[in-house]
C-alpha cells in the first residue's frame, strides 16, 4: 500500500513539473483599403486538439487608428498554439455575419514566463484581402460605443 501511494505522489509531482505557464503577446495594424480598420473585434488563442478545449488567452478592439496589442496566457503540459483572430465586415458587402480570419504565431514568441519577452509584430494588414481558409462567424459582438475608451492599449 506504501509503494503504491509513494508512486501515485510521485507520478502527481512530475506531471505538476511539466505544467508550465506560457505567455504570448502580438501587436499590429489593421486596414480597410486606406483607411483604418476602427472597432473591428481581435481575439488571442491556444488552439488545442484533442479532448483538451481551446483557451482564449485575451480579446479586445482595434481603436480608432486601427492599432490593436493583445497578450495573455495559461498554463498547458505541450506547447501552446497561439493563434490569432479578426473578426471584420471590410469589403463584405450585406452578407450576414462577419468575416474571420487566422494567422498563427510564431513559436519563437512564446514564453515559459508570467510575460512574453517580446512582442510579435504582425505590421499592418489591409483587410480587404482574400485569405487563404476564411471563414465567417455568425455572432461576433460589437463594442459598444460608450465603452470605448482611447488608453485601453499598450505598445
Amino acid at each position: 500500500m506504501f509503494k503504491q501511494l509513494l508512486l501515485v505522489t510521485i507520478a502527481l509531482l512530475g506531471v505538476s513539473e511539466a505544467l508550465r505557464y506560457q505567455s504570448v503577446a502580438i501587436k499590429g495594424k489593421l486596414l480597410c483599403g486606406t483607411a483604418p480598420a476602427k472597432n473591428v473585434r481581435v481575439k488571442l488563442w491556444d488552439e488545442d486538439g484533442g479532448p483538451d478545449p481551446d483557451d482564449l488567452l485575451d480579446q479586445g478592439y482595434t481603436n480608432a487608428n486601427g492599432e490593436f496589442s493583445l497578450k495573455g496566457g495559461t498554463t498547458e503540459l505541450t506547447n501552446i498554439d497561439a493563434i490569432f483572430k479578426v473578426y471584420h465586415d471590410c469589403d463584405d458587402g450585406i452578407k450576414p455575419g462577419s468575416r474571420k480570419v487566422k494567422f498563427q504565431i510564431p513559436n519563437s514568441y512564446v514564453f515559459d514566463a508570467q510575460e512574453p519577452k517580446k512582442t510579435f509584430d504582425i505590421g499592418v494588414l489591409n483587410l480587404e484581402t482574400i485569405f487563404a481558409k476564411e471563414e465567417r462567424e455568425l455572432i461576433v459582438s460589437k463594442r459598444r460605443r460608450h465603452l470605448v475608451k482611447e488608453y485601453d492599449f499598450y505598445f
